[in-house]
């Protein structure tokens, strides 16, 4: 059996068919509370952080600034390393005692992970979503923050600064860009499903062969850009759903809140939501509805 995590109704158990059956997202125990979080500050340092350590370097960078991690498509700059640690710095001087789990960070120690497994509230960043994009001067990246507690993700901002987007959601409050509610809405029917999935380039063959089962009539797949930006398009109702084979948090916690709270669905081909601490069954989907989820779901499934 194949189960999605219905993002819709977070209460309600709501069985599709007899193969797919969605469920809703576990709840966190003795979740904190957060009524003294300043939602807009939090805001603010996201865009001050953009501001002053990601705008002024867009289309400016020197080959110096530019550093391979690991491989010719894994691609870190100056950009990233200081607005990581420009965020680090911001987000825990609003919250105190909370923890940030950082790409960069991590990428420098992986025991940085093991905050997603304890009881802190924890920061989940990623300064730049689409390094790739950034250094070549495509305005499609964003920066990426999730505050989340004992893997449940409470609470997300997506910002865009070349495209002047900010896109908020908080558990159970709903989601927003710029202000305006977001609703993903459900595909017109009979049109072929837009995917976006892992690019070819960081994809491994086996990879690549669970993939090609969405070459099929009715899908029109294609290869993603900025995941954020991906999860922001399904939350916009401008693309119906995604298809990733890869599991960083900071890539992924954001988005899927965001998709969550504009009504939309996710899952893993393992039949289990997917866990931000990592150890998912992969790939795994966003989408814009269930009976969306439950169709790409069930085509990776049997390639799988």
């Amino acid at each position: 059996m194949i189960e999605a995590l219905d993002m819709r109704n977070p209460g309600d158990t709501t069985e599709l068919t007899d193969a797919v059956t969605l469920t809703p997202p576990t709840v966190a125990a003795a979740a904190p509370d957060l009524s003294g979080l300043d939602l807009a500050a939090v805001e603010a340092a996201v865009r001050q952080a953009a501001a002053d350590e990601i705008m002024p370097r867009f289309r400016q960078l020197a080959a110096e600034d530019i550093v391979q991690k690991n491989g010719p498509h894994d691609l870190v700059t100056i950009a990233d390393r200081s607005a990581e640690e420009h965020l680090t710095a911001a987000l825990t001087a609003l919250l105190p005692g909370s923890r940030v789990v950082g790409e960069e960070a991590v990428h420098a120690d992986p025991t940085v992970l093991d905050a997603l497994h304890g009881d802190t509230l924890v920061w989940i960043v990623d300064p730049v979503d689409g390094t790739r994009q950034f250094v070549h001067g495509d305005p499609g990246f964003a920066t990426l923050v999730a505050l989340a507690h004992r893997g449940e993700v409470l609470a997300s901002w997506t910002y865009a600064p070349a495209l002047d987007q900010m896109a908020v959601a908080r558990r159970g409050a709903g989601a927003r860009l710029n202000g305006r509610r977001l609703t993903a809405g459900h595909p017109a029917p009979g049109a072929d499903l837009e995917v976006a999935t892992s690019h070819p380039d960081f994809t491994t063959d086996d990879q690549k062969r669970v993939l090609a089962a969405l070459q099929t009539p009715g899908i029109a797949p294609r290869p993603c850009g900025s995941a954020g930006l991906e999860y922001l398009h399904i939350a916009l109702g401008r693309l119906d759903a995604t298809a990733f084979s890869w599991e960083n948090c900071w890539d992924h916690a954001a988005g899927l809140l965001l998709v969550h709270e504009a009504g939309g669905a996710s899952g893993t081909v393992a039949g289990a939501p997917f866990r931000i601490q990592g150890g998912n069954a992969l790939p795994f989907t966003a989408a814009r509805d269930a009976e969306t989820a439950r169709r790409i779901l069930g085509l990776l499934a049997d390639a799988n």
